[in-house]
């Protein structure tokens, strides 16, 4: 099976700039990993996973694919060489060193992409719901800033995504945002009959994008549901109700390509 990748077009239109948002579709992996799993921290086969990150890198013309020891923080990375043997413990890198791949691992938290490519700055965030409310989309966009971007000249691209109706969340999770910020009671549906709301993560996301300043029509969701689309995406949340050990993780990176 070929590798099979998905794009936002801002992102895809702008000069100097490669990315990709990879589905598990082409890789090496087998069981519960099926696929392209990209994940390190996995169970899965070691051997497997480099070899499904080398194929990614080949899609992206990046002799390196980097990736970090993410945990749901706002810590940002600024990057200008390949790591070494240990990751840096963080959830966003920015670079405007070209050829560097920034990797971001997800299986239903939301991957970002930022690119000014006037000024020739790239990021990339993990944003599940905890990085997101830390701030780690704001942080990222003040590194990329720091290295001379521009948030008004900022694209951004949220790739696939746990869905709001996918969602499913407990009182105390309602209170954590209400009590942050009263507007966010929005954010929350519970349907008829339902026994607890569900919440809208990608809402949420394009929210903390807005207010780090980030134009709308600077901004793309693919609108993708990691949870409703087994054959092209690894979900946590999926792998919890089907009752596996473990699962695979999706991998988005964004390049600055060479002259």
């Amino acid at each position: 099976m070929s590798l099979k990748k998905l794009t936002a077009p801002a992102l895809e239109a702008l000069h100097g700039v490669v990315h990709a948002y990879f589905t598990r579709e082409g890789g090496v992996s087998s069981g519960i990993y099926a696929g392209l799993n990209g994940g390190l921290g996995s169970g899965d086969d070691r051997a497997n996973v480099i070899e499904n990150r080398r194929r990614m890198a080949g899609a992206l013309g990046a002799d390196h694919l980097l990736s970090l020891y993410q945990h749901h923080s706002a810590d940002v990375v600024m990057v200008d060489r390949p790591f070494g043997d240990e990751r840096p413990k963080a959830d966003a890198m920015v670079t405007n060193t070209p050829g560097l791949a920034l990797g971001i691992l997800t299986a239903d938290c939301g991957p970002l992409l930022f690119a000014d490519p006037e000024a020739g700055v790239i990021g990339a965030a993990h944003a599940g719901w905890g990085g997101a409310f830390k701030g780690v989309i704001g942080a990222t966009v003040e590194a990329m800033e720091r290295l001379g971007a521009d948030r008004v000249r900022i694209t951004a691209a949220l790739g696939p995504t746990l869905a709001q109706a996918s969602y499913e969340v407990g009182p105390e999770f309602v209170e954590r945002f209400t009590n942050d910020d009263s507007a966010n009671a929005d954010l929350f549906h519970q349907p008829d009959g339902a026994p607890r709301p569900f919440f809208d993560l990608p809402a949420y996301i394009a929210r903390r994008i807005r207010d780090a300043g980030i134009a709308a029509e600077n901004y793309t969701d693919l609108a993708r549901d990691t949870y409703a689309e087994p054959e092209l995406f690894y979900s946590y949340r999926r792998s919890v109700h089907r009752k596996e050990e473990d699962y695979g993780r999706l991998v988005s990176a964004i390049m600055l390509q060479g002259d």
